[in-house]
């Protein structure tokens, strides 16, 4: 019997493969910066959605001495598994509302009653397809389309959605849908692979390397100070950046967020935080997108909206 890829454990903060193949590790020497962050996640992994607060604070201050890779690890293949007590996509559901209460972001279950997905592959490879187009842009159509898998319910393996996603990061959509049937599924292989020789047993997996075989590993969901200590551990004279925590500051750095990422990068309370959004959203200065499980919030601009 297979293990679901979908039972994540929110205690332990992992999101397992349904099969892993463990190897030796394998070392990718850094260019340019001091430190190189191989990060293994995936389109519709509810830890790796858990750890975007952390992810962007690390990118703020230590983003001087590192560079990022995201690979694709395909946590949903398909629909062969019967375990945990989950058989099929309507299962999903309520482990997913519970989740996002653990890890306090806002994820809708319900998209596995209304429009479940079959498999993460699909966005998996148009996240490959959009590499294509700079990382920057990947990046931020990764961020897109989760926004609509966790919040909007939206089904990312459907070419509509994908395209809207690609159009919103200022991507080009017919490039991207060439690219989809030609070379990103033999880069998604590869990022297979890669997980395979790296041992990755689950998401999120972050690789922090030096280039001269040295190593460290944070698996699952960890708050920040294991990060950090993780990149100190590598690098004992990183030094961290300030940056501007101010509310115009951090929706300048980053077009959406969540009360849970914005306590992160603000260093106020989530109370305090919901408090302060919901204050700008009624002065018109944020848009509010409301899902029964919370919100995301954007900076308003003219002729713009969710």
């Amino acid at each position: 019997m297979k293990t679901n890829p979908l039972i994540c454990d929110p205690e332990l903060g992992i999101c397992e493969l349904p099969q892993s193949s463990p190897a030796d590790s394998v070392k990718i020497a850094p260019s340019g910066k001091q430190l190189k962050i191989i990060y293994f996640t995936d389109p519709i992994c509810s830890t790796c959605w858990g750890i975007e607060a952390q992810v962007r604070r690390l990118k703020l201050e230590y983003g001087a001495v590192f560079e990022i890779q995201y690979h694709m690890g395909g946590l949903l293949p398909d629909w062969s598994y019967n375990s945990g007590g989950i058989s099929k996509p309507s299962d999903v559901a309520h482990h997913w509302d519970e989740v996002s209460v653990h890890y306090q972001m806002p994820i809708d279950g319900d998209i596995w009653l209304e429009d479940p997905l079959h498999s993460s592959y699909p966005p998996s490879v148009a996240f490959k397809a959009a590499q294509l187009q700079g990382g920057d842009k990947a990046i931020a159509f990764l961020r897109r389309i989760r926004e609509m898998v966790f919040l909007e319910k939206k089904n990312i393996t459907k070419w509509e959605h994908l395209s809207a996603a690609a159009l919103q990061v200022g991507m080009d959509a017919d490039c991207l849908k060439k690219d989809l049937t030609t070379k990103a599924e033999q880069l998604f292989q590869a990022d297979l692979q890669l997980a395979k020789r790296y041992g990755v047993r689950g998401f999120p997996t972050i690789f922090i390397e030096d280039g001269v075989n040295r190593q460290e590993k944070v698996y699952g969901f960890k708050v920040y100070s294991a990060y950090e200590n993780a990149i100190q551990q590598m690098l004992p004279d990183a030094q961290k950046a300030s940056y501007d925590q101010s509310w115009e500051a951090l929706f300048s750095y980053f077009q959406t967020m969540t009360v849970r990422e914005f306590s992160e990068l603000s260093g106020l309370t989530f109370l305090e935080s919901h408090e302060l959004l919901n204050k700008l959203a009624t002065e018109g200065k944020l848009s509010k997108f409301d899902t029964k499980n919370g919100a995301l919030w954007k900076r308003v601009l003219a002729g713009e909206s969710f």
